[in-house]
């Protein structure tokens, strides 16, 4: 036996703490107002707003793909970053409406942006996508296997949706939100509550599989959800999880400066309010009004239009949360770029 001692390994460690540098927007170009769309589903625009809290929603034109939005809510992101794309070497893109199963829509995104050859990879959690992607480019950071990365949510959900369906395609809009995050002097990303709750997997997705469509015994597949159980677990299972994740950031709803939800429901968005004990002090994002519930691209969307509209909120606290189907959830504090 030989006697030499084994090699030890290395293993990579990267900066202790990590921020948002700058985020980017890109939404669909049409506004589509619930008059549009209330003909199939036998609906009014006073029900739509009553329930929903949705007046008009963004949708993109036949010409304009997901990739596209990513593309241009990427390019702002970087460019308010000051970080030139070619540093950014983790690309992760939160998505359920990529229309090609492979490639990822990452890759592509990735070299249109200057980023080649970044680690690429787009992240299926649905509309907790984006919470998701946070907390893997933080880790991912942290850990020393990437300098800075590009977290887009990116969605044209207007190409999965039944026109005549009354659970959740009125609710559907178009869109991309994009953050660039990258090592920091103090912390600027608190640990991520996250998880899933597979046995409600039924509850929101898709009515089919492609394989079903190709054997001809399904339609195309379209989103589809039950309408209360949603309500219920957002409502009651994810204002704990809000809870849980302001505990883990070790701060109070008091030093929040801004609560930032998936754009879901406005009245999903007023409860939490509600059942967070929110101060008056925090602004509360309310996208989803003139924007539509974007599903990954909604938390950054609503982040950029927050700081758009309040850029004294730009250094300040803010709780953001995803949740839907799968039922997945993620929820993190962060200091706002």
């Amino acid at each position: 036996m030989s006697n030499m001692t084994k090699p030890t390994l290395q293993q990579s460690h990267g900066p202790a703490y990590t921020r948002i540098y700058a985020v980017g927007a890109a939404r669909g170009e049409n506004a589509v107002p619930n008059d549009d769309l209330i003909g199939p589903i036998d609906s009014s625009d006073e029900w739509i707003q009553q329930r929903t809290g949705i007046i008009t929603r963004t949708r993109a034109g036949a010409d304009v793909s997901a990739l596209d939005l990513a593309t241009d809510a990427a390019r702002e992101a970087i460019e308010k970053s000051g970080v030139a794309p070619e540093l950014i070497d983790l690309v992760i893109v939160a998505t359920i409406s990529n229309v090609q199963q492979t490639p990822s829509m990452a890759a592509v995104v990735a070299d249109r942006v200057g980023a080649n050859p970044a680690a690429a990879y787009d992240a299926n959690a649905a509309c907790a996508g984006y919470a998701y992607a946070v907390a893997q480019a933080d880790a991912l950071i942290r850990t020393g296997v990437a300098h800075y990365a590009l977290v887009i949510g990116a969605e044209k959900l207007s190409d999965v949706v039944d026109p005549t369906d009354r659970t959740i395609s009125f609710l559907l809009g178009d869109g991309a939100g994009a953050v660039v995050i990258g090592p920091s002097d103090f912390p600027g990303i608190a640990r991520t509550v996250w998880g899933s709750d597979g046995s409600k997997a039924g509850a929101v997705g898709m009515n089919g599989t492609l394989v079903d469509f190709r054997d001809g015994a399904a339609e195309w597949p379209t989103l589809r959800q039950e309408g209360q159980t949603v309500f219920r677990w957002a409502v009651w299972d994810m204002a704990k999880v809000a809870k849980q994740a302001l505990d883990a950031a070790g701060v109070t709803a008091a030093d929040l400066a801004a609560f930032i939800p998936h754009q879901a429901n406005m009245r999903i968005i007023d409860e939490f309010a509600k059942q967070l004990k929110l101060p008056e002090t925090v602004a509360i994002a309310r996208d989803i009004a003139t924007t539509g519930n974007t599903s990954a691209a909604s938390i950054p969307l609503a982040t950029h239009r927050l700081l758009e509209e309040h850029p004294e909120l730009s250094g300040g606290l803010a709780l953001q949360i995803g949740f839907g189907a799968g039922l997945v959830f993620g929820a993190q504090v962060v200091v706002l770029p």
